[in-house]
């Protein structure tokens, strides 16, 4: 056995803030996957079950691959130990059944109604695992004309309107540049399930939890959302800018593009002074925010022409000595080389049976009295499945084998 298959068989010591959580994740792609390592860094076991044929999709989304792992899986499934189950076959289920009570949380993201379909409803919890706490995700939730269509983060960047309030001024919508409703949909599903399981504390019982992409969609319209609410009128699209703070947008400076962020107009006086128009924080026209809003293209002609006197170097240096928000705006090789990024370890070594050592993102979770902890490397196919049903069900290798004959699982 190799040395990068011991530290992954063999987990280090676990004193992270929910040591002792067992969670049975049935979710794939991205935003159930996103849930479980999120909780799996904090010190959750999380056990990831996949389907006998190929798993997650998101094995095969590539390139790129290290040594066949697509580096898509790689990046959401860490501290995670895989299994295998065909849930189309009744002995299948039958171990589903028989897992989910020995587990505190169980994380799904399924089409609506798939659980109940295959038996597991309401009524089966309350009769056979009351105390577990189950999240379901989905694209549209349990309510709506929309209710059980499949999800798509995409699809619901552009009909949530968060892409008609991306992209240039006069071009057309944009998404964003990551699954950005997905991975904000397993935030949320994390924070609820931690809420979901207080409240096991009082009161003894685990209960139903919904998250949908439809609704982090709609909520992560925050503050422009609620400018349309206050107003009636549509949003529209500022490029890189702020649609109620200006300036507040990029500029080129004379060796790159620099992003500037003034927050309150004594801010503004500051910048002011330091481009030597000074004028400008008397000025009518600038004097407040409100009138830099209304006078938006003005004011960014106008510093636009005074920045690209300067290097980038030269104006983060000057403007951060002087309390004004300013960075580079780097490409990802830039932002992940950077030392800012190595003194917060946001990129870390993992060893992982198949691929060796590799480099991923850390984790942003910074738990000072209960740290998190790199336990398992993303899990190959079916890696623990021996593991996993022994030590839970307490299945001895005749049955093993007997399942795997059946390919209920692999």
């Amino acid at each position: 056995m190799s040395e990068a298959k011991n530290q992954t068989a063999k987990a280090p010591s676990n004193s992270g803030a929910l040591a002792g959580l067992k969670i049975l994740d049935l979710s794939r792609v991205l935003a159930g996957p996103w849930c479980g390592q999120l909780l799996g860094d904090l010190g959750a076991e999380v056990v990831k079950v996949e389907s006998v044929s190929g798993g997650d999709d998101t094995r095969a989304w590539g390139p790129p691959f290290l040594e066949g792992e697509s580096a898509y899986f790689l990046g959401c499934n860490r501290n995670k130990r895989g299994i295998t189950i065909d849930f189309s076959s009744a002995e299948g289920k039958s171990l589903l059944a028989q897992l989910i009570p020995k587990f505190d949380v169980l994380l799904e993201n399924f089409k609506s109604g798939t659980l109940e379909k295959w038996g597991f409803d309401a009524q089966w919890f309350e009769d056979h695992a009351p105390q577990v706490v189950r999240c379901s995700i989905t694209g549209y939730g349990s309510e709506g004309p929309q209710a059980g269509l499949p999800g798509y983060d995409f699809i619901l960047q552009a009909e949530s309107g968060l892409m008609s309030i991306s992209g240039p001024t006069n071009g057309e919508p944009s998404k964003y540049g990551v699954a950005i409703v997905d991975l904000a949909t397993g935030m949320m599903a994390a924070n609820a399930i931690q809420a979901a399981l207080l409240a096991r504390y009082r009161t003894g019982k685990g209960q139903a939890v919904e998250v949908s992409l439809f609704d982090t969609a709609a909520a992560l319209l925050a503050n422009v959302g609620n400018s349309h609410l206050a107003t009636s009128k549509d949003s529209g699209r500022y490029g890189n800018g702020h649609p109620t703070i200006v300036p507040y947008t990029t500029y080129r400076c004379s060796d790159g593009m620099i992003a500037l962020a003034v927050g309150n107009d004594g801010q503004f006086v500051k910048l002011a002074e330091f481009l030597g128009n000074p004028e400008w924080a008397n000025d009518e026209r600038f004097k407040t925010n409100a009138a830099r809003v209304n006078n938006r293209a003005a004011i960014d002609e106008l510093i636009s022409n005074r920045i690209t006197q300067y290097s980038s170097e030269e104006l983060i240096s000057a403007l951060r000595k002087l309390g004004i928000p300013i960075g580079n705006v780097n490409t990802v090789k830039q932002a992940l080389s950077s030392e800012q990024i190595h003194a917060k370890k946001m990129v870390i070594d993992i060893d992982h049976q198949k691929i060796g050592s590799f480099k991923t993102l850390g984790t942003p979770l910074k738990m000072h009295g209960t740290p998190s902890s790199m336990r398992y490397a993303p899990p190959l196919l079916g890696e623990h499945t021996d593991q996993i049903l022994t030590e839970y069900l307490g299945l001895n290798s005749d049955e093993l084998k007997v399942l795997k004959n059946k390919k209920v699982v692999a």
